[in-house]
């Protein structure tokens, strides 16, 4: 359904074209996981759900894939205004 926006944000990883927020790092350092997990997930991962943001009307996706060693995760990401992909939180399953 969001075939668009996913391929968009897969972009991004493959580029590098993104920034985590320290509440994404923090999330990530607290389940065990590490950036190559997150952007893992985004590359193999599909697109779950998406949610508006009532103050600035952004989209934000709820990505569930997978980790480096195959163990089921999510991100939670956005696509800013400059297009640049950002990391919101992490969080295994």
């Amino acid at each position: 359904m969001y075939d668009r926006i996913l391929k968009q944000c897969r972009e991004r990883i493959s580029t590098s074209d993104y920034v985590m927020t320290l509440h994404a790092e923090e999330a990530m350092t607290d389940d065990g996981l590490n950036v190559y997990d997150v952007e893992s997930c985004v590359l193999t991962g599909e697109i779950v759900a998406r949610q508006k943001d009532r103050k600035t009307g952004e989209w934000k996706y709820q990505i569930r894939g997978e980790g480096l060693a195959g163990d089921p995760m999510e991100v939670a990401a956005k696509l800013s205004i400059t297009q640049k992909l950002v990391i919101i939180t992490v969080y295994g399953l």
